[in-house]
Parts: structure tokens; C-alpha cells; sequence
């Protein structure tokens, strides 16, 4: 499932990079420290992977 939002799409790029031992786990906040425990490295992968520039800055809510 790709980002909907940039900051969809920051947060599983922070957490991203905790899984991958790139960042400690204890600098993350908010939603990337619960992406980082409940999801896998290749969804959050996917979710990051997403062009920052062809998203919404915050995703509209239904």
C-alpha cells in the first residue's frame, strides 16, 4: 500500500530506516514508532518508496 500523504510517507521512511539499523529507534515519534514495530521492511519500503512530490502534505480525511 503506497502513501496517501508526505507525511505518510516521511514517517515510513523514518521507521524504515530504524528496521534497517540505520537510525536508533529511540529518536522515532509518533507514527514511525508504531510503523517501525508493526510493520514489515518491505511495506514499509513500498510506503516510502512513493515520490514525496506527487502526494498531498497531509491525506484528506473521509
Amino acid at each position: 500500500m503506497p502513501a496517501k500523504s508526505q507525511k505518510q510517507q516521511k514517517a515510513a521512511g523514518a521507521a524504515l530506516a530504524a528496521k534497517r539499523g540505520d537510525m536508533p529507534k529511540s529518536k522515532l515519534k509518533g507514527a514511525s514508532r508504531s510503523m517501525v514495530e508493526t510493520m514489515s521492511e518491505d511495506k514499509l519500503e513500498e510506503m516510502a518508496s512513493v515520490k514525496r512530490d506527487e502526494l498531498p502534505e497531509k491525506a484528506a480525511k473521509d
